[in-house]
């Protein structure tokens, strides 16, 4: 992964797109190999972005073998051809196999291809193989060039003018397994695909008190099993990389029947495709099915998920990972010079970055080789930081040592929800409960967040009574919006009767102003000098000191599906424009992603105020837009964005200006962004992030004892979070200064950087500042200090 440094801009101005033109130049794309969801979003953001800062954008169809063959395979690209896209599975512009393209006649015929059109700036997207092919081709590009002036096919003129070609990637794959990214496009959705399976599963084992064994995709890569594996609490997992340790038939019967024995009707085993054993043997399905069978007896099924994980419609996240490394794409390909080494553009945390395409490919491949060579630790650790904490968190959260086997802490540590239910909030109990036991402490649920703190709703949680948890939507615990402000006494008396050490808050802006109440009553009670730390959950993604907020993704897909749902009731009808409004509070969060996710033409947010002119000049725009073959808007209001421009405003405005051209409906989505299973995504956030927070508290406990002093001082009552590349431990007395507590969100927001993104791709002019993007990062094994951040 990259090393944690922040991206190095050039020069100390800010720089923005409009200092960047693509005037006379010509970008090819082309998805190539394997195709993933979410390649669509890449190919709409390369073309439109294109187009903005007037470059010309071609379509390469098919892959290689299209730029091989030429002719109608090549296709300029304009605005409207990307229209609609974007809720697309696979690839519009189609992806083949190309074994031409491996033959320098091939490549030959392949630069002949281009120099015809002009195009000298190649978008690939795509695995290492596809991305290794582009850079032979870039590399042998000048000789390839001089070979045609040779034979009489492009004149030395043309040599001189396209004389070097420049090369992007952009990962899509659904395995996730090109190192230097932390997410390529697609895994979500196959993880999505993942666990619907899963979920659908379960219901129907736990009737019949089966095991099933599932088969995922991932040939050499196991991510796609270990994080499905996390997200459902499996109780066995195989990967390729980390084989199971010698004699684990049997002890994977133990653990099964263990399980049994804990009243747990159902046994899930998530085998990856490539799964080997310790001597490189394959472990298929078929063999794990009949160990079970004949070891247990247990009613045990088979279930090959197959080219499933490969369709569908795209998850939010890869729409909106996909648009950002799309626009990214095209800043590196403007940048260029016949210097510039080809790049992959890349996630690093919660940040685009772009890295050396040779040195991803060559790390890709030692990974590979180090299984081959059967050192297994190397695989894992060259697999990165985000593969190696799952895989540990995974082994802590599934496998129960024995008690006896625990040194015990003889601490107790609290567990409660504060705020609106958020999907993911039951993970992330799990994950801490789990944790918090296999440390040794006492684990207490307190039930209906500070409203039962205060009235004593306070039990000890086992392991098994979070079982099956990772599934389930809203707060299992309860959870209410009480602020403890009213009941500091009770709640120092509870905290006294049950002599609790430590306390995890999981919850929205509400658990946020609790936990700055608390860390005031400190001076007064004594009971309240523990160390307390908060993981934010809440929809509306507005807690100081997180970039993300567990239960966030889980909403934005909501409205994207919904989005995509309201737009297709359209097809067919008369040109219409929808005016929907979300959730949120004051904080944009959900209307701008959602917006961006769902290809918006507009989306009003509190942050960015506007007036009736920005309203008419939409409408206006909306109107232009009509007048060719699109026949659908789209426009999101976030639900506290204006007092007076309210929903009802916006829709009878657009009504009567769009009269003879559009017409409108509304739509309030309310508390259904609330509800639902909690994405993959949530899933795996509250899992790792809640398992981070309880290490916090161990290490904190253990300081105090050691020292034998009380937590008075700030940095024991922390937010948990996010922040571009890092996960941070920030005291929530710091962050008090960088939160506005009149409209509950944060004074400054990532995600408002996206803002003019999600415009540029709606046909607006906007500034879009480039500053963060810059020079290639090394790539660099994961053994770097600090802590990086991986969702």
């Amino acid at each position: 992964m990259a090393s944690s440094a922040p991206a190095t801009p050039r020069g100390s101005f800010p720089r923005f797109l409009e200092h960047l033109s693509g005037s006379g130049k010509a970008i090819g794309v082309l998805t190539s190999g394997g195709d993933a969801q979410g390649m669509n979003a890449a190919v709409r953001a390369v073309v439109r972005m294109g187009i903005y800062v007037g470059a010309k954008v071609y379509f390469i169809y098919e892959g290689y073998q299209g730029m091989v063959d030429g002719g109608s395979n090549i296709v300029e690209a304009n605005w409207e051809s990307v229209s609609s896209i974007l809720q697309v599975g696979g690839t519009i512009i189609g992806s083949a196999r190309c074994k031409a393209f491996r033959t320098r006649e091939g490549r030959l015929q392949a630069a002949s291809n281009l120099i015809q059109r002009g195009i000298t700036n190649l978008c690939v997207i795509g695995g290492d193989g596809s991305l290794t092919g582009a850079n032979i081709f870039r590399k042998e590009w000048s000789e390839l060039l001089e070979e045609l002036a040779k034979n009489g096919k492009i004149s030395q003129e043309a040599v001189q003018k396209y004389s070097y070609l420049n090369v992007v990637g952009m990962v899509g794959s659904i395995d996730n397994d090109f190192c230097g990214t932390d997410m390529t496009i697609g895994t979500d959705s196959a993880l999505h695909r993942i666990m619907e399976v899963v979920d659908a599963i379960m219901t129907t084992a736990q009737s019949h008190q089966r095991t099933f064994v599932l088969e995922v995709m991932g040939r050499h890569c196991g991510y796609l099993a270990l994080v499905s594996a996390l997200a459902c609490g499996a109780d066995w997992v195989f990967l390729p990389e980390s084989p199971p340790e010698e004699g684990w038939e049997e002890n994977m019967c133990v653990k099964l029947s263990e399980n049994r024995a804990r009243k747990k009707r159902l046994n899930i085993i998530i085998v990856a495709e490539g799964a080997i054993d310790t001597q490189n043997n394959p472990i298929s399905s078929e063999k794990i099915k009949d160990l079970v069978v004949t070891q247990l007896g247990f009613d045990t099924r088979v279930t090959i998920l197959g080219h499933v994980q490969r369709g569908g419609t795209p998850s939010a996240f890869d729409r909106i990972l996909a648009s950002r490394m799309g626009v990214e794409a095209v800043v590196a390909l403007l940048e260029a010079t016949p210097d510039t080494p080809a790049c992959v553009v890349s996630l690093s945390g919660n940040q685009a970055v772009r890295l050396p395409l040779v040195e991803c490919v060559q790390m890709t491949q030692d990974v590979q080789k180090a299984m081959d060579e059967r050192r297994f630790k190397d695989a894992v650790r060259l697999r990165g930081r985000s593969f190696e904490g799952n895989l540990n968190i995974y082994k802590r959260l599934a496998i129960k040592l024995p008690d006896d086997q625990i040194q015990k802490s003889n601490c107790n540590v609290a567990v409660v929800n504060v705020g609106a239910p958020a999907a993911g909030m039951n993970a992330a109990v799990r994950s801490a409960v789990r944790v918090g036991i296999a440390d040794g402490h006492k684990m207490l649920a307190i039930y209906d967040g500070f409203d039962g703190f205060a009235k004593g709703k306070i039990k000890e949680i086992g392991w098994s009574d979070v079982g099956g948890w990772t599934g389930q939507g809203g707060s299992i615990l309860g959870t209410k919006r009480v602020l403890p402000g009213k009941f500091l006494e009770e709640i120092a008396g509870q905290m006294r009767a049950h002599s609790i050490n430590a306390l995890l808050i999981i919850g929205g802006f509400e658990a946020y102003l609790g936990l700055l109440e608390l860390s005031a009553a400190r001076e007064r009670h004594e009971e309240f000098c523990i160390p307390m730390v908060m993981v934010p959950a809440t929809v509306s993604n507005n807690v100081p000191g997180s970039d993300f907020s567990i239960g966030s993704d889980t909403a934005l897909n909501t409205i994207t599906d919904t989005c995509d749902r309201i737009k297709q009731s359209a097809s067919g009808t008369k040109r219409r424009v929808f005016i929907i409004e979300t959730m949120g509070g004051y904080c944009g969060y959900l209307a701008n992603m959602g917006g961006l996710a769902a290809g918006a033409d507009a989306a009003y947010i509190f942050e960015e105020p506007f007036d009736i002119r920005d309203l008419q000049s939409n409408v206006e725009h909306l109107t232009e837009k009509m007048k060719t073959t699109i026949q659908r808007g789209l426009v999101l209001r976030n639900e506290s964005c204006s007092e007076n421009y309210t929903t009802d405003f916006i829709y009878q405005l657009y009504s009567e200006e769009g009269k003879g051209v559009f017409d409108c409906r509304k739509n309030v989505l309310g508390h259904m962004q609330q509800g639902g299973v909690p994405s993959p995504f949530d899933r795996n956030f509250g899992t790792k992030i809640s398992a981070r927070a309880m290490q916090w508290i161990t290490s904190k406990l253990k300081e105090s004892h050691s020292k034998g002093k009380k937590c008075v001082t700030d940095d024991c009552i922390c937010v948990l979070g996010i922040s571009k590349r890092d996960v941070l431990f920030q005291p929530v007395a710091e962050l008090k200064k960088e939160t506005d507590f009149e409209h509950r969100i944060p004074k400054e927001q990532w995600w408002l950087k996206l803002r003019p993104l999600m415009k540029i791709l709606a046909k607006y002019k906007a500034s879009y500042d480039v500053s963060d993007s810059g020079q290639l990062e090394p790539v660099q094994p994961r053994s770097i200090q600090g802590e990086p951040a991986t969702i």
